[in-house]
């Protein structure tokens, strides 16, 4: 087992992961920019490392920062936790080379299941279900809208190494078929530095369901059921819940069994994601492997009792999994929604700032993920999640009951929060009924979808 791990991540996730290791008897470093040097994290780890300025760019993306952090420490291992370099496959290939160990798959599972047409063809050879689509690179809008006329509208273009909902459109006709090309090629370019696009058959009204996955290094791959993520704005996730109403038993097993084949046919390593598109038909696609933990990671955690980080930690070690997929057992329903400084009035316009005050609630059946606290100011730099707040319960009705009562105890003085949104989506009907796909938003909440 490791004897120091550094946590190449901020807030709430490299919290947590702290929190995990100190559990484990791991020692942990922290690395943080000048914007962060008063952050959560930066206190609780034993050691703490700053690698540069604000910007992203300059600190928690600055590759050769954190592995001279890394080295300078004596650290074993590097846990990326999400987003920043946490599927970057050439920082996984830098730790391998520096005989550091990178916890998540190594730098070929990253690369070949990041690039998404890539993923989609080893798909199809292994036999798995996938969207109608594009077997090849798309690089001109020209030869896109052929491709496209064939596949049938509506199609959805999306950049090939995207993620987050950017470099992506939907488009409806062919009379818009270049316009909307552009704008994702464009935004694909800014984003990810790479114009290559995809096009595949628009599926209408689907829901959004993800399998936990963990895999060792010794064939073992088991699934932890799945979460429902249909819920978003603009790809963005707004509420996840597991289980998902929408599936029984039988739906869930073959999903389940299909999520454990996705992972075989990359040799996955480590906890990771299967996501999958499901239509109104119980017709399910595959759309995407995530190659890290996930921000929803705890609703998983709270229906099975696994500890994905501690899991993540000890496959990276060596171990094998200490669980067959018989043991697996999902007791309860748990929702968690993520609490934002954004203002939904105002297009979910970021807020920061100092948090003046903050009440944070619980009780039986409540989990918070945070790194605020009162006196916090939370920089313009980053991601504007605040908290995840997670309810269990023995039945969904009761988990959404309990959500508002932890919604409406919530206090945060200082900064604009959307809390009041989330409080009203827990009271809508169609919500309450499970009644939802990823049109939810744009149909029962058209006001904040105007971009």
């Amino acid at each position: 087992m490791f004897n120091k791990i550094l946590i190449a991540n901020r807030g709430e996730i490299a919290v947590r992961i702290i929190r995990a290791c100190r559990e484990m008897g791991i020692q942990t470093v922290a690395v943080y920019s000048e914007a962060d040097k008063e952050a959560l994290h930066t206190q609780l780890a034993d050691e703490s490392v700053c690698i540069g300025k604000a910007a992203a760019k300059d600190s928690y993306l600055n590759m050769e920062r954190i592995l001279s952090a890394t080295v300078a420490t004596h650290a074993d291992a590097i846990h990326p936790g999400f987003g920043f370099l946490s599927e970057n496959s050439k920082f996984a290939s830098l730790c391998e080379k520096c005989n550091i160990t990178f916890i998540g798959p190594d730098s070929d599972i990253i690369e070949k299941t990041g690039n998404k047409q890539e993923a989609r063809n080893t798909m199809i050879s292994a036999g798995i279900p996938v969207i109608p689509g594009t077997k090849e690179p798309v690089m001109d809008a020209e030869r896109g809208k052929e491709l496209a006329d064939n596949i049938g509208y509506p199609v959805m273009v999306k950049a090939a190494l995207g993620g987050g909902g950017k470099g992506m459109r939907v488009v409806y006709t062919k009379e818009d078929f270049k316009r909307e090309f552009d704008n994702a090629q464009r935004e694909a370019v800014n984003g990810f530095a790479d114009g290559t696009m995809y096009i595949e058959k628009y599926i209408e009204k689907p829901r959004h369901i993800e399998f936990q996955i963990l895999a060792d290094k010794y064939g073992n791959t088991i699934h932890l059921g799945e979460r429902d993520c249909s819920i978003q704005r603009n790809h963005q996730k707004l509420v996840e819940e597991s289980p998902s109403p929408a599936l029984n038993d039988e739906l869930r097993k073959r999903m389940g069994d299909t999520a454990v084949a996705v992972a075989k046919a990359v040799n996955y390593e480590n906890a990771g994601t299967v996501e999958f598109l499901l239509d109104k038909n119980d017709n399910y696609y595959f759309m995407e492997v995530n190659t890290r933990i996930q921000v929803e990671h705890g609703i998983t955690e709270l229906v099975t009792g696994v500890d994905l980080i501690k899991e993540q930690i000890k496959i990276a070690a060596g171990e094998s999994l200490g669980i067959k997929q018989e043991d697996v057992r999902i007791h309860g329903a748990a929702i968690e929604i993520r609490i934002n400084a954004e203002n939904p009035e105002k297009n979910f316009a970021p807020n920061p700032g100092t948090i003046k005050n903050i009440h944070i609630p619980g009780g039986n059946g409540v989990r918070i993920d945070t790194a605020v606290y009162s006196g916090y100011t939370i920089p313009p730099f980053y991601d504007s999640m605040i908290m995840k707040v997670m309810t269990y319960a023995n039945d969904r009705k009761t988990v959404i009951e309990k959500m508002r009562s932890v919604l409406g105890e919530i206090i945060i003085e200082g900064v604009t929060t959307n809390t009041d949104f989330m409080y009203d989506i827990c009271q809508n009907e169609k919500f309450i009924k499970g009644d939802v796909s990823t049109d939810f938003i744009p149909e029962e909440y058209p006001q904040v979808c105007k971009k």
